[in-house]
């Protein structure tokens, strides 16, 4: 009876341990992802023109956006091949 009591305490102290509520607290992290919001626009400055012509030859203008940041996001296509370009206002090509 004693060996029955005994094993009963252990293996009730041993679930006890277990299921002990442990308080932790958890740290919340927001991560905030630097995007850029582009803009759909109709038509790009002259000089990126210029520079995606002189950059691409037969390049074709797909579509255009640009951001806050006057950096314009532009579509092409040269030989059929579709690609993405970024330039500033001024044409110059930004590699991001």
């Amino acid at each position: 009876m004693k060996k029955l009591i005994l094993s009963a305490a252990i293996l009730l102290g041993g679930l006890s341990t277990q299921a002990a509520v442990i308080d932790e607290t958890n740290t919340i992290t927001n991560s905030i992802k630097s995007q850029d919001e582009y803009k759909e626009i109709d038509a790009v400055p002259a000089a990126i023109k210029t520079a995606l012509d002189n950059a691409y030859p037969g390049v074709k203008l797909d579509k255009a956006y640009v951001n806050d940041k006057k950096e314009y996001k532009i579509e092409i296509t040269v030989r059929e091949v579709k690609s993405i370009v970024y330039t500033d206002a001024q044409g110059n090509i930004l590699k991001k």
